[in-house]
């Protein structure tokens, strides 16, 4: 099996619920099996479940905050120059009052830097919690927990990155979509595996999701997942957009079964065991492709 230590192996998908989190914790769990030292990130903040598979001892738990501004009304003149220069509206100047938004403000620090009277400091607050632990197979693991109601996950997905440690394999679990979150997400990533459904709707949006990964240069591969004997309106669409199939995962109810007990599959279900190792292989020939060198050790 291809040794991938070093490299980042992102996990997306264009819509929730195309089974990314199977497949990615699979898949960690088929690496690890082998041998290989696999560190897991999951970067789903919003609704992180990678844990529920993985199993980790937590033994570490710590705040994640971003930098906040705070006003001194009384310093404060209400010149209207913080607030114009905030692209995000995270400031309204009013007569005598400066307010700020939190949930709008990306922590930039220009506000503080352009404000003339220096009314303007940094203060922080907290957004989530990053918690790290060991998993089965010794899978180092990490994930953000977005607090309720924060609308800012880029920087906590940011801190679960700043946690790779090496030498390892970095299996990183993005959210579903294509926004903001998942941009940051795949940064950095040398390929990504688009796991997708055989609907109009899993079509839809992998065709987004792949132009996404596109634009940051990516080399992206896809697993169909659910699959019921073909879908030819998505396999004629990555044959014309040039996208390698990595792997085809069938309908199974056993599947959904295990899926719904928190179980690996490939330890319940150990035939599956060849079509993960087919991924692996797949993944090796899209890495080639692109000249991306990843270890060359077998087992």
């Amino acid at each position: 099996m291809i040794d991938l230590t070093g490299m980042n192996i992102t996990m997306a998908s264009g819509k929730g619920g195309t089974g990314k989190t199977t497949v990615a914790v699979n898949f960690a769990w088929l690496l690890a099996s082998a041998g290989q030292r696999v560190q897991y990130l999951d970067c789903d903040v919003e609704e992180p479940n990678g844990h529920i598979f993985l199993k980790p001892s937590f033994t570490e738990s710590s705040p994640s905050k971003v930098m906040v501004p705070v006003v001194d009304q009384e310093k404060c003149t209400s010149c209207g120059e913080c607030g114009l220069k905030c692209q995000f509206h995270a400031i309204v100047n009013l007569p005598g009052d400066t307010l700020i938004f939190p949930g709008l403000c990306h922590s930039c620090g220009l506000c503080s830097a352009v404000c003339p009277t220096g009314a303007i400091t940094e203060g922080d607050r907290e957004v989530g919690t990053i918690e790290k632990g060991n998993g089965i197979r010794e899978i180092d693991f990490i994930h953000g927990v977005l607090n309720v109601g924060e609308a800012m996950a880029v920087p906590l997905i940011k801190k679960v990155k700043n946690g790779r440690k090496d030498p390892y394999v970095h299996i990183v679990d993005a959210p579903p979509g294509t926004s903001c979150p998942v941009v940051a997400t795949l940064n950095g990533s040398d390929a990504v595996i688009m796991v997708t459904e055989p609907t109009p709707f899993g079509l839809h949006d992998l065709k987004i999701a792949i132009d996404v990964a596109r634009l940051l240069n990516i080399p992206t591969g896809v697993v169909i997942n659910r699959d019921q004997g073909g879908y030819p309106p998505l396999t004629d669409y990555l044959d014309f957009a040039g996208v390698p199939v990595l792997a085809v995962i069938p309908e199974d109810a056993d599947i959904a079964r295990h899926y719904s007990q928190g179980s690996i599959i490939l330890e319940a279900l150990p035939h599956y065991i060849d079509v993960y190792r087919s991924l692996a292989e797949n993944l090796e020939r899209l890495l080639d492709v692109h000249g991306v060198q990843a270890g060359r050790m077998r087992s």
